[in-house]
């Protein structure tokens, strides 16, 4: 055996074993509560705040594409490190996002002190909010450490943005390991929640010269979007759900409008309107069923991307701050 295949072999082995600890039972005799405390944890704030689970899938998702899930996007940032979660496309991450997982650590350390990890009870709410709403369950393997760095000077080129062209998002998760078809499946997570006006303004406000909206928008959700965003500009909270139809329940209906021009964001119509993406678009709309297995199937790879063990993370203490004082 060469020297580079031999340099390959060990890395991919250090990669399957470094996932090989994972487990969905790893709290069993540790912290046997640890379901339970999830489960009721999300149940209480889900049913107070009806957009958690769309916001802590959102926050999740920008974890893990950053440095991997290891809850780095939770760090809170200090006079000595701008964190990732002041960078400017996570600004408007939902708080309430942050306070279920700080709720549920919270709980948890009464519970099993110093035992359960940040990134664990983010992959573990995200799973089970979304079965809450509507969507597939799919197993969350457990035993990962928080990480030690979180720079906002991180964040850039990880996550895609609104201006990108469907190339440049697809291009971010392949090279991370995901395919055309995981990359349309996992855009299938807009099915729940919302998006403010000013990251679809420019398709409702000013486009072209005729009717001064994207031609591809259906004119009545056209119009009904410019009377909502109005005053955009003044008030920065305004916002649409990203599905007009069932904004509150996990399904298949995101595919479903995208061909008749009411999907929100340029990305979901890009989604539509792109020939690499548009047969998983008409797949997903047919048949839920092939479109939950996709997701959960999505969803599970997700959830171990970079994940970290042994001495490359830690237990913290608290979601929001390392252990030690760290620049």
């Amino acid at each position: 055996m060469d020297f580079h295949r031999l340099i390959l072999l060990l890395l991919f082995s250090s990669i399957y074993l470094s996932e090989a600890k994972l487990n969905p039972n790893y709290y069993k005799r540790s912290c046997p509560d640890f379901e339970r405390i999830i489960r009721e944890t999300i149940t209480t704030k889900q049913m107070s705040t009806p957009t958690t689970a769309a916001g802590t899938l959102r926050l999740f998702v920008h974890d893990c594409l950053v440095e991997g899930c290891d809850a780095s996007v939770l760090i809170s940032s200090n006079s000595f490190n701008q964190a990732e979660r002041d960078q400017d496309i996570n600004l408007s991450l939902p708080g309430d996002a942050f306070e279920v997982v700080t709720r549920a650590k919270t709980a948890l350390e009464l519970s099993c002190p110093k035992t359960v990890s940040c990134a664990d009870i983010l992959a573990q709410a995200t799973r089970d909010l979304i079965t809450m709403v509507g969507g597939p369950f799919y197993t969350v393997p457990l035993g990962r450490k928080d990480g030690l760095v979180s720079k906002a000077s991180k964040v850039e080129g990880n996550l895609p943005r609104v201006n990108m062209t469907i190339d440049q998002s697809i291009k971010i998760f392949e090279s991370k390991g995901f395919t055309v078809q995981e990359f349309a499946a996992l855009m299938g997570g807009h099915t729940i929640g919302f998006s403010h006006c000013k990251e679809f303004s420019d398709r409702i406000f000013h486009y072209g010269r005729a009717s001064g909206y994207d031609p591809a928008l259906n004119p009545k959700f056209a119009a009904g979007l410019r009377q909502m965003c109005a005053n955009y500009t003044r008030d920065d909270s305004m916002a649409a759900f990203n599905d007009v139809m069932t904004p509150g329940k996990f399904d298949n209906m995101y595919y479903q409008n995208l061909p008749r021009g009411l999907g929100l964001l340029a990305i979901d119509h890009m989604l539509y309107a792109s020939p690499r993406t548009r047969p998983f678009v008409q797949l997903y709309a047919k048949d839920q069923e092939a479109f939950f297995k996709a997701f959960a199937r999505a969803m599970e790879k997700l959830s171990v991307y970079g994940v970290k063990a042994g001495r490359q993370g830690e237990i913290r203490s608290r979601c929001d701050a390392f252990n030690s004082l760290r620049t």
